[in-house]
C-alpha cells in the first residue's frame, strides 16, 4: 500500500514493498524492446487485475502509477503539481471544488481524456456493486452513501459530480476536505477510457491509460512490461524507453540478480544482505529515512482483543513486550527506526511525543502487569498466531516478535507463514485471519490523513477500504473529519495528532518500525537512481545510458 499494502520487505500491508519474487525473467519479452534502454525492476504479482480503483497493494500500484496520470502528480519529495488538471479551485469552506482540465490529453487508445473520464471512473469506484478496494477514498463525495445500497446496477453515478463541459467538472463534498486537492493524486482517482466499461475484466489484463508508459505485455507471475508512451504530455521527464517489472517470490534471488546485472533495481534489501549491501561493490546501495511504516494488525473481532478494556490491555501489553530497537539492530541491521506513532517521520505533522506513545516503548515489566490485569477480566494464554507472506522477507522479523512475546509475556505465540503475498492478502480481504497479521503502509499522498482515515476509519472497514482489522471508533472518526475541515494544514495536523492519541490507546494495529528507503541498483544503471517520498525508486528518471 498504494496503497498500499506492501508486499514486504519489511513491511506490512501497504508496506515496504519488499516483496520479492522468485526468479525469473520472462522469456517472451517483446522484441520491440530489444537493445533498448529498459529498466528492469523488482515486483510481486499484483493481487488483482490492473484497475486503478481496485489496486491497494504495491504489486499492482507500482505499474499502475506509471500507466495512469491523475489530476495532480508528486515530485520526488511529495510536492504536488497540476498534471491533467489546469486548476482545482475550492469554494470558501472547501465543500465544493471546480476542476478544469488541460486540453489535448489522450489515452493510449487515442480517445480524449475528458471531464467524464474522471466522473464516471470515480462513480464506478464508489459504487458498492463494483466492489472496488479503494471505494472508501470517495466517501466524502456527495452521493457516496446512496451508492452503498443493495440492488444497484453498478452504473449509478455520484450525485456530487457534475460535468460542466468536456474539460470542466465540479465536485460537491459531504464535508469540508482541505486534503482533497492532494488526495486526487492517488491512483484510485485516475481517469478511465470508455473502453473500460465495455469489458472491465479484459481491461484489467490490458489496461489503457494516459501515463508516461503504456502496457506492452503482462506475463502472469513472470513480468509486466511497460514501454514509454510517446503521446504523454505530463510533468514526468522520462529518461528511459520502458520499465519491466519482474515478479519474484524470493527477495534474495532478486538481490543476486542485481549483483549479476540481470535486474536493475529493487526497493528493499533482503535480511541476509542488510549487513553487507552498503559496501557491496557489485551494487549501488541506497538507505535513507523513509515514509513506510511496518505494523501488525489484530482483528477487532478477535476474542480477548476486542476494543474493550480487556482487549486494550492485551494490545498494550503485546506492544510493550516487543523490543523494537533490538529487532532493528539484530534483524534489520540498523535499516529502520522504532515507530513512535501511526504515520512516519516524513509525514507532515509527525510527532514522536504524542500522549500514548509510551505504549510503543519496550517495558517488559509493565507488559506483564497489563496482561495480568486483562487475565483478571478473562483468562487467556493463547494460542496467538502471527501470519505473514513467506515470499517477502518477513520471516526473521516475525520469528523475533514471537520469541520476544514468549520470553517477555510467557504466552503461546507462533508464526503462520502463508506462501505468497497474493494468498496472504486474499486471506485478509476475505477476513479469514484468526490471529495477528503483518500490515504496513506506503503512503498514497503526503498527508497524515492517508495513514489515519484510510486505515482506521469506520468508512474504510468491512471491506470498503484498507481498514483490515475492521476497527471502529466514532471519536477517532470525528477528529479526522474535523481535521479534514480545518482551514490550514497546521490546524489539521493538530487534530490528526489528537486522533492518533486515540489509536495509541486502542492500538488497532501495533506499530513496529519505519522502514528506511533502502534498496539496490545494478551497475548497469548510469543515472537517475534515487528514491521518492513513497520509498520507491524514481523509475522514470533512471537510465542505462
Amino acid at each position: 500500500m498504494k496503497k498500499k499494502a506492501l508486499a514486504f520487505a519489511a513491511v506490512a500491508c501497504s508496506m515496504a514493498m519488499l516483496l520479492s519474487a522468485c526468479g525469473g525473467s520472462s522469456s517472451n519479452t517483446a522484441s520491440s524492446t530489444a537493445g533498448a534502454n529498459i529498466i528492469t525492476a523488482y515486483n510481486s504479482e499484483p493481487q488483482n487485475p490492473l484497475i486503478p480503483s481496485n489496486t491497494n497493494e504495491t504489486g499492482g500500484g507500482k505499474p499502475g502509477d506509471l500507466l495512469f496520470s491523475r489530476l495532480v502528480s508528486f515530485d520526488k519529495d511529495g510536492k504536488a503539481s497540476n498534471e491533467v488538471a489546469e486548476s482545482i479551485t475550492p469554494n470558501d469552506d472547501a465543500t465544493q471544488y471546480t476542476i478544469k482540465l488541460k486540453s489535448g490529453w489522450k489515452f493510449t487508445d487515442g480517445t480524449p481524456v475528458t471531464a467524464e473520464s474522471f466522473t464516471k471512473a470515480w462513480s464506478y469506484a464508489a459504487n458498492a456493486k463494483n466492489a472496488q478496494k479503494a471505494s472508501s477514498f470517495f466517501s466524502t463525495i456527495k452521493g457516496y452513501d446512496e451508492l452503498q445500497a443493495d440492488g444497484l446496477k453498478g452504473t449509478e453515478q455520484l450525485s456530487g459530480l457534475k460535468v460542466v463541459d468536456d474539460t470542466t467538472f465540479t465536485v460537491d463534498l459531504n464535508q469540508s476536505d482541505s486534503v482533497f486537492p492532494i488526495k486526487v493524486g492517488y491512483l484510485a482517482f485516475a481517469p478511465l477510457p470508455e473502453s473500460f466499461y465495455k469489458d472491465p475484466k479484459a481491461f484489467g489484463q490490458k489496461p489503457v491509460g494516459n501515463g508516461p508508459y503504456k502496457l506492452d505485455h503482462w506475463d502472469h507471475n513472470k513480468e509486466i512490461a511497460l514501454v514509454k508512451n510517446p503521446d504523454y504530455k505530463g510533468n514526468e521527464q522520462v529518461k528511459n524507453d520502458g520499465v519491466t517489472f519482474k515478479v519474484y517470490t524470493d527477495d534474495s534471488a532478486a538481490y543476486r540478480d542485481i549483483q549479476a546485472g540481470n535486474l536493475d533495481v529493487m526497493e528493499s534489501v533482503p535480511a541476509a544482505f542488510t549487513k553487507t549491501f552498503k559496501t557491496d561493490k557489485k551494487v549501488q546501495a541506497y538507505s535513507e529515512a523513509g515514509s513506510v511504516i511496518q505494523t501488525f494488525t489484530i482483528p477487532s473481532t478477535l476474542d480477548h482483543f476486542k476494543n474493550d478494556e480487556e482487549g486494550q490491555l492485551r494490545r498494550q501489553a503485546i506492544s510493550m513486550a516487543i523490543d523494537r530497537q533490538q529487532i532493528i539492530d539484530k534483524v534489520l541491521n540498523g535499516i529502520g527506526t522504532p515507530a513512535t506513532d501511526f504515520t512516519s517521520p516524513k509525514t507532515p505533522g509527525y510527532s514522536d511525543s504524542l500522549t500514548g506513545s509510551d505504549n510503543l516503548k519496550f517495558n517488559a515489566k509493565k507488559a506483564k502487569e497489563l496482561w495480568a490485569k486483562a487475565d483478571a477480566i478473562s483468562k487467556y494464554d493463547g494460542p496467538l498466531t502471527f501470519s505473514y507472506n513467506a515470499d517477502g522477507g518477513a520471516k526473521p522479523i516475525y520469528d523475533a516478535v514471537v520469541n520476544q512475546l514468549k520470553n517477555n509475556l510467557g504466552i503461546d505465540a507462533s508464526t503462520n507463514p502463508i506462501p505468497t503475498f497474493q494468498e496472504f492478502r486474499d486471506a485478509i480481504i476475505n477476513r479469514q485471519m484468526t490471529g495477528a497479521f503483518r500490515t504496513g503502509w506506503q503512503p498514497d499522498y503526503p498527508s497524515a490523513e492517508n495513514y489515519l482515515w484510510q486505515l482506521y476509519s469506520s468508512a474504510a472497514a468491512d471491506g470498503k477500504g484498507s481498514n483490515d482489522g475492521d476497527y471502529k471508533n466514532p471519536d477517532f472518526d470525528a477528529l479526522c473529519l474535523q481535521a479534514a475541515a480545518a482551514k490550514d494544514t497546521d490546524s489539521a495536523n493538530k487534530l490528526y495528532q489528537q486522533a492518533q492519541e486515540i489509536l495509541l490507546k486502542d492500538l488497532p494495529a501495533i506499530p513496529l518500525y519505519y522502514s528506511n528507503a533502502s534498496g539496490v541498483a545494478s551497475l548497469n544503471v548510469k543515472s537517475g537512481y534515487a528514491f521518492d517520498w513513497q520509498n520507491l525508486p524514481t523509475y522514470t528518471e533512471m537510465s542505462k545510458k
